[in-house]
């Protein structure tokens, strides 16, 4: 351990001792840092934002402080016939030379800018600070006022389209006096009545037809703004009226070369055709259809194109389908780790994504799994082996009646069943869960909503065989007898039904989930009087089926703070109550706290519940769960190089139990003194981003501890021990 240390330091010297501007020849200057101010708080001016027109910007700082990269350049030699001085440099940065030139470009793009957003007496002054062979820039942006439409005049030159927009009524208007006079309600006002006129048959229409005439005020900040919709004009030809497109006739053809048969059934292509012959032209109409057909499995491209009917203002529309091979098998090995058990898993999975030749896609999922369990005495074996297959029907459409067919047209959906029998293992006990589910996905394509119903969620969980050992020394012994152990080691029904739903513009997300288990089921059993067993609770087929209520609701907020940082903030909050039939939850709907995408100081289901701790470590994923769930998370998020990227992140939460459990008194949630039970981790992390897929590395340390014996160990932070407060992370995508 101390020989890594010192070589860290070592070099973190050498890195830091390397000169940034070994490199800079005599006469040049390293751009060492680039500013953008204001002197003045003006609206729609964001100095960060202006910071992207900069055309010449300074080397990379990691995480904004360390200029890594170019110190790691520094390290070369200049013979680059070595090869570690050629290692260097491809993995480094070299030093970024201040260019004049770029300097004035960068003025005017900003000028340019500042005009755009209506200060159209702006300007921006440059500052240099000179230090050595460094040079620092400061652009100081002067905005002045804005500038504001007095009067607003159309000139629709042609006549038929004037009658359709009808611009004479001022509620028409997409301009209104008063209004800033900036690029972006000019340009919104040439989009809105551009989208207009395609979508009621305006083929060739586009917005380089409207222009603007403006003139100022002498003395005032006041413009007078004329907006000119021309007539249309082709080659020597000019002066012509628009013409307005109707759909002559629709044809479907087969992209495949060497197949010209399209394999999808009539009605289907129909259903997802949203261009009509005998309707007029319409965009949204094209864009549409496109969204349909790629939406579907069975279809790898499409092609829509127009053809003008000579002599007429008549469209005839070619829909060209490539579709994907019908069928295909891939195998899937995989390492897994739970609770720190390491092992490995496969999986066999076959798909059909065009069964009926209506895209329904049918995919069957064999999976393997073993585990090697540590920690385990007095068993026979300890090793846990699953078997599972999995069955997957999906349907690009609703399958629900009373749905309107506008609905069904304006959205994207699916419909699911799915079938699953899932053999486990263990040396503990024997168990086999049975599920079928029945679920609705869909989203509107214009939005940034997505929906999930899941109408039909039936699980039957048997527990066909416990050993002596288990049974003896965790369900029946009254030391450690814990209320949910033994509730989730019977046979189990839980039949339930859950809605989703999730918004994500790329600045912020939430994310909520409510979903209800047993109602039905108990509603029967009050109607036609069900058999109780020996614990009281009502049985289906000899059953017992659990009742209870679940919510979680998740927000993240994405800061983006330049071009190569970003800080993210997210909150989760779930309850789950278990009531009526129930008196615990089934495991399933537990939650756990640690783990890589939670507080990254503790290990996956190491943490409370509140402030419980566990001296028995066998079986510690069962015991660390609760009712109730708290995360909040703050990551700096950062590129360093190439497909790599950093982040600093402070994690803080636990989970709690809503009702006392005799075993876990300190794991109950109390309004008083929960907060006093609320981790904290703090840590550091490396991203590799391969576009389709993330790898995430995250190392994290304990800095607030609820479950303590001493006041070191409640507060690492202050007195760190690595053995005892570093957890480690290898996960798959983003945390949050």
């Amino acid at each position: 351990m101390c020989k890594k240390f010192i070589i860290s330091a070592l070099s973190i010297l050498l890195l830091a001792s390397c000169s940034e501007t070994k490199y800079v020849a005599d006469g040049d200057y390293l751009l060492d840092r680039v500013q953008v101010k204001s002197d003045t708080k003006a609206a729609d001016i964001n100095p960060a934002a202006m910071k992207q027109f900069v055309r010449q910007r300074s080397n990379v700082r990691w995480f904004s402080a360390f200029k890594i990269p170019l110190r790691t350049y520094s390290l070369s030699g200049r013979d680059t016939t070595r090869w570690i001085n050629r290692t260097l440099r491809s993995i480094g940065e070299p030093p970024v030379i201040y260019d004049f030139a770029k300097t004035r470009q960068s003025m005017q793009n900003i000028v340019q800018q500042m005009h755009n957003k209506g200060y159209l007496r702006a300007d921006v002054d440059v500052y240099n600070k000179i230090r050595g062979k460094k040079i620092s820039l400061l652009y100081l942006l002067r905005p002045g006022k804005e500038f504001f439409i007095r009067n607003v005049h159309y000139e629709i030159q042609d006549s038929l389209i004037a009658t359709l927009l009808q611009m004479d009524n001022h509620e028409n208007r997409g301009l209104r006096k008063g209004m800033v006079f900036n690029i972006d309600n000019l340009d919104a006002e040439r989009k809105r009545i551009t989208d207009i006129l395609v979508n009621r048959g305006y083929y060739r229409f586009n917005k380089d037809f409207i222009s603007y005439r403006a003139d100022s005020v002498v003395g005032t900040t006041d413009v007078d703004l004329t907006l000119v919709l021309h007539r249309y004009r082709s080659g020597e030809q000019t002066g012509l009226h628009h013409r307005q497109y109707t759909i002559r006739q629709v044809t479907f053809r087969s992209g495949n070369p060497n197949d010209s048969v399209i394999h999808l059934r009539p009605n289907i292509l129909q259903a997802n055709t949203f261009i009509r012959p005998g309707e007029l032209y319409a965009a949204n109409g094209l864009q549409t259809t496109y969204n349909h057909f790629g939406r579907l499995g069975a279809v790898r491209y499409t092609n829509i194109a127009f053809r003008e009917h000579p002599d007429s203002a008549l469209l005839d529309c070619d829909i060209s389908i490539t579709t994907n091979k019908p069928s295909t098998i891939s195998f899937q090995p995989e390492g897994t780790n739970t609770a720190g058990d390491l092992g490995a898993a496969a999986s066999l999975t076959y798909q059909n994504r065009n069964l009926f030749h209506g895209s329904e896609a049918l995919s069957i999922e064999l999976r393997g799994a073993y585990e090697a369990i540590t920690g385990l005495e007095g068993y026979s074996n300890s090793n846990f082996l699953e078997y599972s297959v999995q069955t997957k029907l999906t349907f690009p459409r609703f399958i629900a009646p009373f749905l309107s067919s506008a609905f069904r047209r304006r959205v994207n959906a699916t419909s699911q069943v799915s079938l699953l029998y899932d053999l486990q293992n263990r040396p503990e006990f024997l168990r086999r869960v049975f599920s079928v589910g029945w679920r609705y996905n869909w989203n509107d394509p214009s939005r940034h909503d997505r929906y999930q119903l899941d109408l039909l969620d039936l699980n039957f969980i048997s527990m066909p065989w416990i050993s002596e050992k288990f049974y003896s020394e965790y369900l029946m012994n009254a030391a450690k007898r814990n209320a949910l152990l033994f509730y989730n080691y019977q046979d189990l029904f839980i039949l339930r039904a859950g809605f989703r739903y999730a918004y994500n513009n790329g600045r912020y997300a939430f994310k909520t989930n409510i979903e209800s288990g047993g109602n039905l089921l108990n509603l029967m059993a009050h109607t036609f009087g069900f058999h109780r067993n020996q614990e009281g609770d009502y049985t289906f087929l000899d059953v017992a089926f659990a009742q209870y209520v679940k919510g979680d609701f998740e927000y993240t907020r994405n800061f983006q703070l330049d071009y190569r940082n970003q800080l993210v903030f997210h909150f989760g909050l779930g309850i789950a109550y278990p009531y009526g039939n129930s008196r615990e939850l089934p495991f399933e709907k537990t939650y756990f706290s640690g783990g890589a995408n939670s507080v990254r100081g503790w290990s996956v289901r190491s943490l409370g519940p509140g402030g419980y701790k566990d001296d028995d470590d066998s079986y510690k994923y069962l015991m660390h769960v609760g009712d109730m769930k708290l995360d909040l998370n703050l990551e700096y998020r950062t590129h360093l190089f190439w497909k790599l990227g950093g982040a600093l992140f402070i994690d803080a939460g636990n989970v709690w139990k809503i009702r006392t459990d005799e075993l876990q008194e300190e794991g109950t949630f109390r309004l008083s003194s929960f907060w006093k039970q609320i981790a904290v981790s703090y840590g550091l992390g490396f991203r590799f981003n391969f576009d389709y897929f993330i790898l995430r590395f995250d190392m994290g340390m304990k800095a607030v501890n609820p479950a303590y014996t001493s006041s070191k160990e409640h507060y690492p932070i202050l007195h760190p021990k690595f053995s005892r407060d570093f957890a480690f992370h290898f996960a798959v995508g983003l945390p949050f």
